[in-house]
């Protein structure tokens, strides 16, 4: 099992749903930096579940504790290890149908793979619940880049089947910040429909699923590696880290197929002295690297798997064909607390990108002017 990612800044997850705790280290940061728990909190907050039939009943305090490479509010330049306790576990919602295997879970899968030995109380390691960690070591990635003047902003473009504002009426790229207790939205009026739909499907034991986008500001151009460690391909292998994400898309993407050439490409254009373009269908990266455009990519989150309706499955031990009625706290959609995950796991790949061009001290002191040979 590999639970670390990244080069220069590297991000390893631990814990199990139901364990004691799920956590995260952080490395390769520089030394000094201003760790916010502030806007840890609010992060964290934004991903919680509230019991109000919108999300999981299961609700938890998640407190982030740091245990090693944070003194006084700042950095020391070791690992920072941050823990999040499990408060608020039911062990026993699954113990009546520990032999079936769920459908759209990784049941089947975690049991092929460890061979029975996993820890499968509420998901066991394959849960949402290793998401906190993530966000906690995100959002410190996130205060990093906000220093260099670099913006991460994720909305819900849409969820069952209602959308979000187009990306385009952001007049002047100015993002509202999530409210508490509010969903990550460019229209606000939206929300009451989202959620109405979203208890819709919850009543009749259902789920719903929808699109996050991202639009990330403030990047120079030059970030990033032409092939395997592209802008694309570094963010497309985090987002697909977030559980129930199911495909991703840069700039115009799939809608790249009904274009020519000339509809496709972005015309380079000069700005303010500055080379830009004058659309921006790419997303902000070309040939794998940043164009400094802003980069832009959606990803689609499948509904939740555990829903209540009663579903055909198989009793893996006996091997026998079997019905299954859920029980447990679950949500009915994931995507109003996915979008902060999609968040923080876009800043801390980005700044990793950013160390691999630039090292550790650009974290503190910006970005160092290009050089360009004539």
């Amino acid at each position: 099992m590999k639970n670390t990612f990244g080069n220069a800044v590297s991000m390893t997850i631990f814990g199990e749903s139901h364990g004691p705790a799920v956590g995260a280290v952080l490395d390769g940061l520089a030394a000094g930096l201003p760790v916010d728990e502030a806007a840890i909190a609010a992060a964290m907050d934004r991903r919680r579940a509230r019991g109000d039939g919108l999300s999981t009943a299961r609700t938890e305090a998640d407190a982030v504790e740091f245990l090693s490479g944070v003194y006084e509010g700042r950095t020391t330049g070791t690992a920072i290890t941050l823990m999040i306790r499990n408060l608020n576990t039911r062990s026993g919602d699954y113990a009546k149908t520990a032999d079936l295997l769920r459908p759209g879970h990784a049941d089947y899968t975690a049991y092929a793979k460890y061979e029975g030995f996993q820890d499968a109380r509420g998901g066991g390691h394959f849960s949402g619940r290793i998401t906190a960690a993530s966000v906690a070591a995100g959002t410190i990635c996130e205060t990093v880049l906000n220093g260099l003047g670099v913006k991460v902003y994720t909305h819900i473009a849409e969820c069952a089947g209602v959308q979000d504002a187009p990306l385009s009426s952001a007049a002047g790229l100015v993002m509202p910040d999530p409210q508490p207790g509010h969903f990550a939205l460019l229209d606000a009026s939206k929300e009451e429909a989202m959620q109405a739909a979203i208890r819709a499907a919850g009543s009749e034991g259902d789920s719903v699923g929808g699109i996050l986008e991202t639009i990330v500001t403030g990047l120079p151009a030059g970030i990033g590696e032409p092939w395997f460690d592209s802008v694309e391909s570094e963010l497309a292998h985090l987002m697909f880290a977030i559980p129930a994400c199911k495909g991703i898309e840069f700039g115009a993407g799939f809608g790249f197929a009904a274009m020519h050439g000339s509809e496709a490409n972005d015309p380079f254009t000069m700005r303010d002295g500055k080379i830009a373009t004058a659309t921006n269908k790419n997303g902000g990266i070309n040939g794998g690297i940043t164009n400094g455009m802003p980069i832009v990519f959606r990803t689609v989150l499948k509904p939740t798997p555990s829903i209540y309706k009663q579903q055909h499955t198989v009793d893996y031990i006996g091997r026998t064909d079997a019905e299954l009625q859920i029980k447990g706290r679950h949500d009915p959609c994931i995507v109003p607390r996915a979008a902060v995950v999609q968040n923080s796991l876009t800043a801390f790949g980005l700044l990793d990108l950013l160390t691999v061009r630039y090292g550790t001290l650009a974290q503190k002191h910006g970005f160092p002017k290009c050089k360009n040979r004539k």
